[in-house]
């Protein structure tokens, strides 16, 4: 702890721990779901189980204001997390070994509120264990560390499973959980900040519920609030239907495992990477329309799969060019949420705006499924990656009542 990398290599590893259950539910699930004969409108709800992810910020004060002072007041927070996630995988090997569905679903959903949880205290740990001048770089480690974990749980891990099967896969998974853990147990928590003082006292709950509704009643934030929730509905039902659309294509899990959950997961990164720099660069919501824009290209594509048939070069130049720029409207986004929160509040405020985020895109697998199943809506996967990219493009709409009502960031001092 006492180098700089080491920090960095702590923070990565965290997030990568964090990513896995994420990226096999968004990537691997569906393909896993969709081998077993589930229909589309039952797959689209397994967008719930990410449920803990869209309601974390209900806790993130517990999680912040209670914790052992001999083990840390992160540690004691995480250690315990590590530990049921690669309980929770484990028992996943299980239950994909005896092929028992319903218990493998609530494993999974066991997965994200774990990770959910430990999320709020990484974040934490984060602020505790770096300096000013290094948060640059630990915001990178973080990202990265968080991207890396999804490419393995969404991506490798898959394309490895023709091999070591789906209990393997949950195997190694666990297996990475304790292998993080065993680090974190051995690591030394920092003392608390000395503008923050030793003593300083616990968060004063009255204070915290005042200014999260003054926030919250700021002119223009029913605008920031819409502009959140809905940048990624449109992108989300189109990522819903993508992978079983791949699979009644005729793609192999192993295939969609490397090229969706691999190579996509990689050219995500590196979208998120440039998105950080354009981010740097141009006004933020400047940043947002262009990336915003360029991401209509290849959610269209998807639609085009449909009309003109499918080759492997067309998929595999949609797939790399949607993640490329949706990666990289992400990391705006994230960058234009932080320039809007109050950072007396930052951390509570932060994980609403963040909580905010995922409930704006939840729908979008259970209205996907339910439209493109024949049983229901029957629209079939055309017009549903169609409707994607109408929705995307009219997020956009909402740039020009946000440069307007947009509440300005709140001062960082304390009141």
């Amino acid at each position: 702890m006492r180098r700089f990398p080491s920090r960095l290599w702590l923070l990565c590893a965290l997030y990568f721990v964090q990513g896995l259950p994420f990226g096999f539910q968004v990537t691997a699930l569906p393909v896993y779901l969709r081998t077993r004969g589930v229909s589309l409108a039952a797959l689209g709800f397994a967008g719930a189980l990410s449920l803990p992810w869209m309601l974390k910020a209900l806790w993130a004060p517990l999680v912040d204001r209670y914790g052992s002072e001999r083990v840390g007041r992160r540690r004691s927070w995480i250690l315990p997390m590590q530990a049921g996630l690669a309980l929770a995988c484990a028992g996943a090997a299980l239950a994909a070994d005896s092929d028992s569905l319903p218990l493998l679903l609530g494993l999974i959903f066991v997965m994200n509120l774990f990770a959910a949880t430990q999320d709020i205290a990484v974040d934490g740990f984060a602020v505790d264990l770096l300096r000013p001048e290094e948060l640059g770089l630990g915001n990178t480690a973080q990202v990265v560390g968080y991207k890396l974990g999804m490419l393995t749980g969404g991506g490798l891990l898959v394309w490895a499973s023709s091999r070591i099967g789906w209990t393997g896969l949950f195997w190694v998974m666990s297996a990475l959980c304790l292998a993080v853990f065993t680090v974190v147990l051995f690591v030394r928590e920092p003392p608390p900040r000395e503008e923050a003082g030793p003593d300083a006292p616990k968060l004063d709950w009255r204070a915290v519920f005042l200014r999260i509704k003054g926030v919250l009643t700021l002119p223009g934030t029913g605008w920031l609030l819409l502009f959140i929730g809905t940048y990624k509905l449109g992108e989300s039902m189109s990522d819903v239907l993508y992978k079983p659309f791949l699979v009644d294509a005729g793609y192999t899990p192993a295939q969609i495992g490397l090229w969706v959950g691999t190579w996509g997961t990689a050219a995500s990164l590196l979208g998120s990477t440039c998105g950080g720099l354009l981010a740097a660069r141009l006004p933020l919501l400047g940043a947002v329309a262009l990336t915003g824009t360029l991401r209509l290209i290849p959610l269209a594509g998807r639609w085009v799969l449909t009309q003109v048939g499918i080759s492997d070069a067309g998929v595999l130049g949609i797939t790399l060019a949607e993640e490329f720029f949706g990666g990289a409207l992400t990391t705006v986004m994230f960058a234009f949420m932080m320039s809007r929160t109050d950072r007396r509040i930052g951390a509570t405020h932060f994980t609403l705006l963040a909580s905010m985020e995922v409930a704006g895109k939840a729908p979008a697998g259970p209205i996907a499924g339910l439209l493109a199943d024949p049983k229901f809506g029957g629209w079939g996967y055309a017009n549903v990656f169609l409707l994607g990219v109408a929705l995307s493009a009219g997020f956009l709409a909402l740039l020009w009542p946000l440069r307007r009502r947009a509440p300005a960031p709140a001062p960082s001092s304390v009141a």
